[in-house]
């Protein structure tokens, strides 16, 4: 169990969030909430993780701050991420793209 809660404490930790270890999601704005999604997606150190719009639902700057995180945090951990956005600049700062047209998948 205190493996656990430090686990928790190091994810949070990552991802700028653990001054937030006590708070309730209806306590969190938009951007920790996301963050909180990360940290969730790392917590069992996954070879892959899947984010299908991380930022879709934030502003700019939120959004920003999601993107550094996520590529930072996946790299930081070798996990490999796999990402649907329609944010192009978002899709350039990965290593490999990909693009969908009807009903095709094409490399980049």
């Amino acid at each position: 169990r205190k493996h656990a809660r430090d686990t928790a404490i190091e994810i949070l930790s990552t991802v700028g969030l653990e001054h937030r270890l006590h708070h309730y999601p209806e306590q969190l704005s938009g951007g920790e909430r996301q963050r909180v999604a990360i940290a969730r997606a790392l917590i069992n150190r996954p070879r892959v993780v899947l984010a299908d719009e991380p930022t879709g639902n934030l502003d700019e700057n939120n959004a920003e701050i999601i993107e550094t995180l996520l590529l930072d945090t996946v790299k930081h951990y070798d996990a490999t991420l796999v990402l649907v956005t329609h944010d192009v600049e978002f899709a350039k700062k990965t290593d490999t793209q990909f693009r969908i047209h009807e009903g095709k998948l094409y490399s980049l």
